[in-house]
């Protein structure tokens, strides 16, 4: 890729940018969110048409303008939302647009033929009827880096592959992709987690602000030097957690079941962060949305700051000091065509907890607010007028944050808060949270980054079977114990006040 630029209104996303892929080898981009990185990736994958700048592929000039131009020169993207139909089974979801026909008719059998075929060739193990609805993330990810390879892709492009992943399924991705390189393919990805860009990587590009600011080769980097080129100051990785003595419980679960967890009984305490840990689809979700009052409860009670809010709305719990960071910022934290400005003020746009709800919104007291948090949460924000769906993924997560963590809050329910963020953001989200419980909120932390629940966490609590295995303190966790907890093993580490450790099925 030869000076590729490319143009969003008077936003130059992609300012001269110049890429060499390799056969066999692998190659990672870096960079900030809103660096360019996902869009670099798009032109060549044909999903977005560069302004200006060529593609060559073995020296020929490529014209790509749309995806199955990319696809007839043997380029294929992983995206980091997956994009399969979920009413479609595995056989049906990797062959579609060259589905194998016979008699003019889609060939069911040999479909899944292919399927089984490309499984065993790659160790992907998928079963070709299975739903797409029903496949864990892991799952749907090897399906996706399949449909490519069933494509005969030669350059492969994955988008923060291991973003949902468990630390054992990004073991085994990267085993493949070291696989496919191996057999001579280009492959290519986009990457927040710099220590899996050092260890995986041969060639590391880093973009800021559209422009290519280091080409790097990963065995001579280390995470340091690839944080300090992204953002362009020191970053620091490792942050300290100073001592705070635990108070009051300002969330108690007693007993609670919902649909796809339970029973659990949970105490955090003020001046805590408790880290919930586990595989994806263990109960998680259901117990942030379960705290937060958006799925409801069958039985047993949660208690919010001495107050049992088991059945109270989202506002009631909100007023009794609930702020939540949901995991998905696009579907749950954020109302995307609504403005920065609408964004920051939802939730409290009808006035104080326990006053009279306002009619008129009250801009005097809106534009205040605004130039209090904008500044304070470091929101790159010329215009608060524009839609909050035209910031890059850490700066909406920024909006998020401000507006939850702006004001006092009792209980902060954090759901992978540094999901698809760069070391910067994330770095910034760390310090947020370690702020509020400074302050003596407490933090339910649910992550699936295992060093991030280990740095933050004062306790540790492992969901398996939608049940919690067991605790573990955070000065005494490892990947060892906590990956044999996330497996179903017999739990380690006694039980924290008001807690229970079970097993898979309750033992």
């Amino acid at each position: 890729m030869r000076g590729i630029v490319k143009n969003y209104g008077r936003v130059r996303a992609l300012d001269g940018v110049d890429l060499d892929l390799v056969p066999g080898r692998v190659h990672a981009v870096v960079g900030e969110n809103g660096a360019g990185k996902t869009t670099l990736m798009q032109v060549l994958a044909g999903h977005v048409v560069r302004d200006a700048g060529r593609i060559l592929i073995d020296g020929q000039e490529a014209a790509i303008g749309n995806v199955p131009d990319a696809h007839r020169l043997g380029i294929s993207m992983v995206h980091q939302h997956f994009m399969l139909f979920p009413s479609l089974t595995v056989a049906e979801n990797l062959t579609i647009g060259q589905e194998p026909r016979r008699l003019g008719l889609f060939d069911r059998d040999e479909a899944r033929r292919v399927v089984r075929e490309l499984s065993d060739r790659f160790g992907r193990d998928v079963e070709p009827d299975a739903r797409g609805s029903s496949l864990s993330v892991g799952a749907l990810q090897r399906v996706e880096i399949l449909r490519a390879l069933y494509r005969r892709a030669a350059i492969l492009i994955l988008d923060e592959p291991t973003a949902v992943l468990t630390p054992r399924e990004s073991d085994r991705l990267f085993g493949t992709i070291r696989a496919l390189a191996a057999e001579g393919r280009m492959i290519v990805f986009v990457s927040h987690h710099l220590d899996e860009v050092v260890g995986h990587a041969e060639q590391v590009t880093v973009l800021r602000d559209g422009r290519v600011t280091a080409r790097l080769a990963a065995a001579e980097t280390d995470v340091t030097t690839l944080a300090r080129a992204m953002v362009g100051r020191e970053v620091v990785i490792d942050l300290e957690r100073p001592v705070v003595e635990a108070g009051r419980p300002v969330l108690e679960l007693h007993g609670v079941r919902a649909p796809g967890l339970g029973p659990v009984d949970l105490v955090v305490r003020a001046g805590e962060i408790v880290g919930v840990a586990g595989v994806a689809g263990n109960g998680q979700a259901e117990l942030a949305d379960a705290i937060a009052g958006l799925i409801p409860i069958a039985s047993g009670r949660i208690v919010v700051d001495g107050r049992d809010v088991s059945g109270s709305t989202v506002a009631e719990r909100r007023a009794a000091g609930v702020c939540y960071i949901p995991e998905d910022r696009y579907r749950r934290g954020l109302a995307g065509d609504a403005s920065i400005r609408d964004n920051l003020i939802l939730g409290r746009h009808a006035g104080k907890p326990g006053e009279p709800p306002r009619r008129l919104l009250d801009l005097d007291g809106i534009r205040r607010r605004c130039e209090r948090v904008v500044p304070a949460f470091r929101i790159p924000a010329r215009n608060l007028d524009a839609p909050v769906a035209t910031l890059s993924g850490g700066n909406a997560q920024r909006v998020v944050l401000a507006r939850e963590l702006a004001d006092p809050h009792a209980l902060t329910v954090a759901a992978q808060p540094t999901r698809g963020i760069d070391v910067a953001a994330t770095e910034f989200v760390r310090r947020a949270l370690l702020d509020r419980r400074a302050t003596g909120s407490g933090v339910l932390l649910i992550s699936s980054d295992l060093e991030e629940i280990r740095m933050l966490s004062d306790r540790i609590v492992v969901l398996y079977g939608n049940r919690i295995a067991g605790e573990v303190a955070g000065s005494e966790a490892d990947e060892v114990r906590l990956g044999l907890l996330m497996a179903g093993t017999a739990a380690v580490g006694a039980p924290g006040p008001g807690m229970e450790t079970r097993g898979p099925n309750g033992g």
